[in-house]
């Protein structure tokens, strides 16, 4: 691992909205450093359409696929480090939204689903994959940065 700085820049623009009537777009754009550019926006269920976009990235969901994301590049290293073959890794990890012990809203917990495909292997154990899901999470840089409750709900199958 390699300590780093990361960075994105963030941009919005008024467009000629008033703006002091609380009625402007909350679209906006996700520049990183590579060149990608994500059109984001403040959440629907925060903000209602048409203020939001629904077809653009929100924040809230972008912290769901941060998490996922880090646990999957995890688990595809260790998996490979075990000589294990996965063909596909689809999570549909899902987040919720409520009061924390604080009492403010918080993204209190994540459940990340994710469905692995292997092959190769007619050896392969439940308990091998919980031990990569274990290392994977211990190991997610995200994962280890906030307080969100993570939970993992995995389903593997074996095609030989």
């Amino acid at each position: 691992m390699r300590e780093g700085v990361y960075t994105a820049e963030i941009r919005w623009d008024r467009a000629g909205s008033p703006f002091i009537d609380n009625k402007y777009s909350r679209a906006h754009e996700w520049v990183f450093d590579g060149g990608a550019v994500i059109p984001a926006s403040s959440s629907p269920h925060v903000v209602r359409v048409p203020w939001s976009d629904p077809a653009n990235v929100d924040p809230e969901e972008a912290f769901i696929a941060a998490l996922s994301s880090c646990h999957m590049l995890f688990f595809l290293g260790y998996a490979a480090r075990e000589k294990l073959v996965v063909d596909s890794y689809v999570d549909r990890a899902v987040g919720v939204m409520g009061k924390n012990g604080g009492g403010r809203i918080a993204m209190t917990s994540v459940t990340l689903k994710p469905l692995i495909i292997f092959s190769g292997s007619d050896t392969l154990r439940e308990s091998v994959i919980e031990a990569l899901h274990h290392e994977a999470h211990e190991s997610c840089y995200i994962a280890n940065s906030v307080r969100t409750e993570i939970k993992i709900q995995h389903a593997w199958e074996l095609r030989v």
